[in-house]
């Protein structure tokens, strides 16, 4: 048996490499990638069709690669679906084929083949119709299992992915020729240059082919133009990194692979997200080579003629021993040429053109105006039939039916490609991204001169829009090979299946089926027969399914139209997008100014919105949570207690109509608030329904601070941007959030006026008399230090909220609990901030939950009569004006019983129904001042029924039980405490 891997080759064999396929050990060299591997060691089936399971073999060399697709690593590491074509090959890299039931060579699964009949185009829009009840107990069940192709760990991803951002004056997709030669006119010029290509080595098709540029191998220019523009500072060279999308204002979004070359990663990242920013881009991404349908043209052993240069030129590698080559234009023919040259025995060349005048290389026999019908063998071709009759023995079948443009980047903002009647295929639109340019076979310029000077001449003028001096130079010398071809897109005369989408298993046959169904537009017929639907979208099949379709509609092919393309260009794992924010990182954690003080002193956090706050402080010999809490809630009774409330949202307001803007967003008047004064607000959703609520200060006269709710900072925020920007852009008022920029301190308690006197500078006169409660102000503290101070309470005691800038906060925590000793003072956390009030009946977002108005909430009073605000006019509505819903508090009858959030009201003596529900538990809590569980809620004319027993009824919990309506203000209800 002949080698596989002959001599020549970019791989290098002094580093040889090992890996394995279906647990099977081969040898490869570094430079190889998995698919060049597995030619080199002999191997031509690889995997299996989706639909049928039909034997498939390696179809590319490229990221347009169909059917080479493996599941890589194993465990935690294991990813399906990598293209091998792609994939480059590492020492210890372990590859599965995918899409079978036993065993690759005798796949249970096969079945499905003979049942193709019966599974032709649609069949699932109506064989599963009927019977009805055997949707989910057969056919639902049989389609998941079957569904997909490889398999997913279901491990956590041990690897680390990143994100990142770039900016350059030109970003050049695609490192061939001319993107080469495009980036290093631009570099001379000056311009801040990113070059990105997804191969790990530059030059296109230059590594290829047997051309010479400027006089030396294709292969050495190209390496010499790459080492000249890494040297460069203003020059970013990005292997491994494809650019897999355009977006609005110069944004392309690119994913460079790392690691995953690699072994083991080594803790850096596997693959970076980059979003680039570019001034201007020029698109050099070559072009993609299509096949021709034809009977039976999916066996292994079938390859597209320009793959097979390439893993003869490059890789060194031999697909086969007796080759033929099947061929529409004069390219197919070169891979005769090199084959031959090579010493692979060429068998034939079949040219559909009936004036082709090439002359086949010797012992190869030329077949003109002939076509290839069908092919034999069982897992590997070895038989050729054409429509002359004559058979053609052999193992390997090169086939070539034109090249496409890879135009993809150009039509993720919506441009449509346009016919070109001399290449037969789509070039880009005139209608580009802005800023973009195109260049070289994208372009539709197919020859290597003409590439080079059109890249030379597109850098040039690029260069000197953004304001380059450049200096006039030719482009590189280079023969203009041979390209011309007749358009030929499918056998029409083959009575074996001819496959258009290989992966998916799409036929000729189906496109007709298609036409003949009324699925004619191009996205039904997309979409009807799955075509350009699987992990290659399409590359090497749509151009095939255009024409064939344009045959059955009796149209020209720009007639017919064609799909437009989407972002990604190749897939992109879901990690890379996430990157870091996975797990804890997810999402931003905010830490309050407290965190670190709070780590060491016992703290347990809780998520908040985007902030991890204390909700209990833990000391020796308490069992349980509850034994913080209530020990937390009882010293803020008697004592005095402090808790970070940095996390409340934060708005500062300026401007001369600052005051009349609040008015229009709050349900009460705020213009007439006095400056050094704090009043509570209310602010409704344009439907009526309470959105937030919160305290604003007035700290000049034009300069308005708010609070809002910690989970809606944001929501509030934005709605105060979109009234100010969009509903009442007139006023003169600005917004800015500083959330993050002040550290705030709630201090309640009895004795919290002491401890505030503790640390404020003389002559600070914090007397009732002086700042009573709702004032506000600015004071020095801590000998110097300016802070706002407010007499708001939130918990029902004396209190306080000091805000100092951010980077004192965890300065002025330590002061405050080094000068509260003497006073008992203790830090609380949400818990306790959240029984105490509950105790007092004040709402949070648990009451105002998007449901209910301010009449439900018994707020009816801060609905201001004398002036306009948002959601007054819908708030009128029957279902909130005047609703009978009212907050109460609630206590149960067994005090030793624990009310549970969730519960429904029923009337004693009803059934627990939709119709008798009277309303719903919203906060529950343990009073440890009362002795007894507590709650708030909603229940019908709960004002008007203070003292009725009724039932809190829980199914879910089994924890249904009597209860009393009481007031909801269970502590303090005349407010004496806070007013001392």
């Amino acid at each position: 048996m002949k080698a596989h891997r002959i001599s020549g080759g970019l791989i290098d064999r002094t580093k040889p490499l090992t890996f394995s396929f279906n647990h099977e050990r081969y040898q490869g060299f570094e430079g190889d990638t998995l698919a060049s591997a597995l030619v080199a060691n002999g191997i031509k089936l690889v995997g299996r069709s989706f639909k049928y399971h039909r034997p498939r073999g390696i179809f590319s060399a490229g990221s347009e690669e169909p059917n080479a697709l493996f599941q890589i690593g194993h465990e935690a590491h294991q990813e399906p679906n990598c293209r091998g074509t792609v994939t480059e090959l590492y020492d210890g890299l372990e590859a599965t084929s995918q899409n079978h039931l036993g065993f690759l060579s005798h796949d249970l699964l096969a079945v499905n083949d003979l049942l193709s009949p019966f599974l032709s185009a649609g069949f699932y829009y109506k064989t599963f119709m009927w019977p009805k009840s055997f949707w989910e107990k057969l056919y639902e069940p049989v389609i998941r299992s079957a569904a997909g192709l490889g398999a997913l760990s279901k491990r956590p991803d041990p690897d680390v992915y990143d994100k990142g951002y770039l900016h350059c004056d030109l970003l050049v997709i695609g490192a061939g020729p001319a993107g080469l030669w495009a980036a290093l006119n631009a570099a001379r010029a000056g311009a801040r240059v990113i070059i990105a290509d997804e191969d790990f080595l530059s030059g296109g098709r230059l590594n290829s082919e047997r051309f010479e540029v400027d006089g030396m191998p294709g292969t050495a220019w190209a390496s010499k133009i790459a080492e000249e523009l890494q040297a460069q500072d203003n020059v970013r060279f990005m292997t491994r990194t494809t650019v897999f999308g355009s977006y609005d204002h110069g944004i392309y979004g690119a994913l460079e692979r790392k690691t995953d070359h690699l072994l083991e990663s080594n803790g850096k990242p596997r693959q970076v997200l980059w979003r680039i920013y570019s001034k201007r881009s020029l698109l050099c991404s070559g072009a993609i080579e299509r096949p021709i349908a034809f009977g039976n043209n999916d066996r292994p052993g079938i390859m597209l003629a320009g793959a097979a240069r390439t893993y003869l030129t490059r890789y060194a590698a031999v697909p086969g021993q007796s080759v033929a080559v099947f061929t529409n234009n004069d390219d197919g023919w070169q891979t005769a040429f090199d084959f031959a040259e090579a010493g692979i025995e060429v068998k034939a060349v079949i040219d559909t053109r009936s004036d082709c005048r090439k002359i086949a290389p010797e012992g190869a026999m030329p077949f003109y105006g002939d076509q290839v019908i069908d092919t034999k063998g069982r897992k590997g071709v070895n038989l050729a039939l054409l429509k002359s009759g004559a058979g053609v023995e052999c193992d390997f079948l090169a086939v070539s039916g034109g090249w496409n443009p890879a135009l993809h980047l150009t039509c993720h903002q919506r441009g449509k490609p346009q016919w070109n009647e001399a290449i037969n295929a789509f070039i880009p639109s005139p209608d580009l991204p802005k800023g973009m340019s195109v260049a070289g076979a994208a372009n539709g310029s197919l020859t290597l001169s003409a590439a080079l000077e059109e890249a030379n001449k597109e850098a040039h003028a690029i260069s000197e829009d953004l304001g380059f001096k450049t200096k006039s130079s030719p482009a590189p010398t280079a023969s203009d090979e041979a390209y011309e071809g007749a358009p030929f897109w499918y056998v029409a005369d083959s009575k074996s299946r001819a496959f258009v989408d290989l992966q998916n298993d799409v036929t000729s046959k189906d496109i007709a089926l298609a036409h003949q169904e009324g699925f004619r537009s191009v996205e039904h017929l997309k979409r009807y027969t799955t075509m350009g639907m699987a992990t290659d979208q399409g590359k090497t099949s749509n151009i095939l399914g255009l024409a064939i379709s344009a045959h059955y509609t009796g149209k020209t092919i720009p007639e017919t139209g064609t799909t437009i393309f989407r972002p990604p260009y190749t897939p992109v794992p879901i990690g890379a997008f996430a990157g870091r924010s996975r797990g804890k990182d997810f999402r931003p954690t905010r830490l309050t100014p407290s965190h670190q003080w709070a780590s060491k002193n016992g703290a347990s956090f809780v998520e908040t919105g985007l902030w991890l706050r204390a909700e209990w402080y833990v000391k020796p010999g308490e069992k349980g949570w509850r034994d913080s809490v209530d020990r937390e809630a009882k010293a803020v009774r008697e004592g005095v207690g402090i808790c970070d409330v940095t996390t409340l949202g934060k708005i500062d307001i300026q401007g001369r109509d600052a005051g009349t803007f609040l008015d229009k967003v709050y349900t009460n008047t705020f213009s007439t608030l006095a400056v050094g004064k704090v009043r509570y607000g209310l602010m409704l959703r344009e439907d009526g329904l309470a959105m937030d609520d919160g305290t604003t200060a007035r700290l000049g006269e034009t300069h308005f601070v708010m609070t809002t709710t910690t989970a809606n900072a944001v929501l509030v925020y934005r709605h105060l941007e979109f009234c100010r920007q969009c509903l009442f852009p007139d006023l003169d008022v600005h917004l800015i959030s500083t959330t993050e920029e002040w550290a705030q301190f709630a201090v309640a308690g009895p004795k919290s006026r002491a401890l505030l006197e503790k640390i404020a500078d003389n002559p600070a006169d914090l007397s009732n008399g002086a700042f009573p409660f709702m004032a506000c102000g600015e004071i020095a503290i801590c000998g110097g230090l300016k802070a706002r101070l407010f007499r708001i309470s939130f918990s029902g005691e004396l209190a306080y909220e000091i805000a100092v800038p951010r980077r004192y906060g965890h300065a002025l925590f330590e002061r405050l609990i080094k000068d509260g000793k003497a006073f008992g003072v203790v830090p609380y956390g949400t818990e306790a901030l959240n029984v105490l009030r509950i105790e007092k009946g004040h709402a949070t977002a648990n009451e105002i939950c998007g449901q209910v108005g301010a009449q439900a909430l018994g707020l009816g009073k801060m609905l201001s009569s004398k002036k306009d605000f948002i959601g007054k006019t819908l708030g009128k509505r029957p279902g909130i004006a005047e609703t009978d819903l009212r907050l109460a508090g609630f206590r149960p009858l067994d005090r030793n019983r624990i009310l549970t959030a969730g519960a429904h009201f029923i009337s004693n003596g009803q059934t627990a129904s939709l119709e008798n529900d009277e309303g719903w538990m919203t906060s529950v809590a343990y009073s440890p001042g009362l002795g007894y569980s507590i709650g708030l809620g909603f229940i019908k004319n709960g004002d008007k029924r203070i003292g009725e027993i009724v039932t809190a009824f829980d199914a879910v919990r089994d924890n249904s039980m009597d209860v009393e309506i009481v007031s909801p203000h269970f502590v303090d209800p005349e407010g004496e405490r806070l007013r001392g």
